[in-house]
């Protein structure tokens, strides 16, 4: 059976949007996590990549999305906020995954969990550090592939 990537994205945001409401130890979100019965059809080596790497490089993630945002990253919704960290932690740290994947992950994210409207402007903040980050790949026609 292949582990779900997508869940593994499912299972980030809910620990990063933990995370950002508690303050809790990522150890302990993680532990949590990985009581869902659903856990185990995910990606675990994805899931433990993408969370920990997103929290260790939160600094540069912010620094990296404030240029794109239309207001202060203190204003943008939980749900909203860790969905840009995690798909700028890709973008950024993720090159074999192809910069259209990421934004349509984050995009579908933004429809389950997120605010009526929240999927434009994620997809609106998404595309603009892809075309910075990701010059080359969107150049050169890649990020076609599936997840």
């Amino acid at each position: 059976m292949k582990k779900s990537r997508r869940l593994s994205r499912e299972f980030v945001l809910k620990g990063l949007y933990q995370w950002r409401l508690s303050d809790a130890p990522v150890e302990r979100i993680g532990e949590e996590l990985r009581e869902d019965p659903q856990f185990a059809k995910a990606d675990e080596a994805y899931f433990d990549r993408l969370l920990g790497g997103t929290l260790a490089q939160m600094d540069s993630l912010e620094a990296a999305l404030v240029p794109h945002l239309d207001r202060p990253a203190g204003e943008l919704s939980p749900i909203e906020h860790s969905i840009l960290d995690l798909a700028a932690f890709e973008l950024l740290h993720e090159p074999g995954v192809p910069y259209r994947v990421i934004i349509n992950e984050a995009v579908e994210l933004a429809k389950r969990f997120g605010g009526t409207d929240g999927f434009k402007f994620v997809n609106g903040v998404l595309d603009k550090l892809a075309a910075e980050v990701r010059a080359d790949e969107i150049r050169a026609g890649r990020g076609k592939a599936s997840v």
